[in-house]
């Protein structure tokens, strides 16, 4: 990438009546961040304009039709509507779901043709956004079928890297959901990330048991020793340095998490809840696996705050941060694979 080039970074403005535009427009009032990457929101100037004089944040945009049209060093916004949209901060609402979907779609197709390097996508309301043309749990699921790779969610924070077997399913699905197959897939696509995206050569991964204790023997359910260890084994003997599986309970409290660049939860709480704890609101949902980059707050809609100025924009803020460095050790990985014998940055 040439001196000069800036990382494009894609913006969905996720429920209209959320945290979203407020932590966004607090992300880029920052003028330091425009010499970082140049950011694209999909939605209208007229829509952020009005935000931006509630919030009474003080920053300028800069309206283009399409998202190759961006300029450098400012703050672009392409205007997808036009119409006026009522803001009803703390409520859902379809009209806000309506907009948070065409925005994310239109930010998503922008990806799909390379007109932005990462997309960036603010929190959406999943019961307000589906209809007949969007019926999927969440971004993480549209991606995933939309773009090229087997998806992961992974949430990141520093060297806290946590990703799911199982992530928008019924917590009385999730046994029968997890197969040898789905295992094997999970592990080397969190394993390939690693590599590919935070320029880990050999990664250690734990994987934590599905039930209780890890089953205590059969007592408490057979999943973990007839279908997560013998699995696991198998992936092992293959020669990667995968562990398990650990009973949840303890795994983080022992701070034995430290010992691992990722660690595999079986379903969405298992590992959501010890992570957004140790995060303490930085954390970023990455999806992993795909063949483009996206990144997102690892909080929700926060409808109880929105329209106060109350948000925190740092997981935000995360999410750009994170996004931007997974692009470069990408763009780096892929260069090295192109040139095995070429010398890396600080290697002799």
């Amino acid at each position: 990438m040439k001196k000069e080039e800036k990382i494009k970074i894609g913006i969905s403005v996720g429920d209209l009546n959320g945290i979203g535009t407020e932590v966004i427009l607090k992300t880029f009032k920052d003028p330091r961040m425009l010499e970082l990457c140049t950011p694209i929101i999909f939605g209208s100037t007229k829509i952020l304009s009005f935000q931006k004089k509630h919030f009474n944040i003080q920053t300028n945009f800069h309206g283009i039709p399409s998202a190759d049209k961006a300029q450098h060093g400012k703050i672009n916004v392409v205007n997808i509507w036009r119409e006026s949209i009522n803001i009803e901060y703390g409520k859902s609402s379809p009209e806000a779901g309506k907009f948070a979907v065409e925005s994310f779609v239109q930010a998503t197709n922008a990806l799909k043709e390379g007109m932005i390097d990462i997309l960036v996508t603010a929190p959406i309301n999943k019961h307000n956004v589906q209809s007949e043309d969007f019926k999927f749990p969440g971004h993480t699921d549209y991606l995933g079928q939309t773009l090229e790779g087997d998806s992961l969610m992974l949430m990141v924070n520093d060297s806290l890297r946590v990703g799911l077997l199982t992530d928008h399913v019924a917590v009385k699905d999730v046994s029968a959901a997890i197969t040898p197959e789905l295992i094997k897939k999970k592990v080397a696509v969190i394993y390939h990330t690693l590599q590919q995206d935070f320029g880990i050569s050999k990664p250690k991964i734990a994987v934590l048991g599905i039930n209780p204790h890890v089953g205590d023997n059969g007592v408490i359910g057979v999943e973990d020793d007839e279908v997560l260890k013998p699995t696991l084994e198998k992936i092992k003997n293959s020669g990667k340095l995968v562990f398990g599986p650990y009973a949840a309970d303890s795994f983080f409290a022992s701070s034995n998490y430290k010992n691992f660049d990722a660690i595999l939860a079986a379903y969405h709480d298992q590992g959501l809840i010890p992570f957004k704890t140790l995060s303490f609101g930085q954390g970023v949902n990455f999806t992993a696996g795909l063949n483009k980059i996206r990144t997102s707050p690892d909080h929700g809609t926060a409808y109880e705050i929105a329209g106060k100025n109350e948000a925190d924009p740092n997981s935000f803020k995360e999410a750009v941060f994170t996004g931007i460095q997974i692009f470069k050790n990408r763009n780096m990985y892929n260069e090295i694979a192109k040139n095995p014998l070429k010398k890396q940055p600080g290697k002799i």
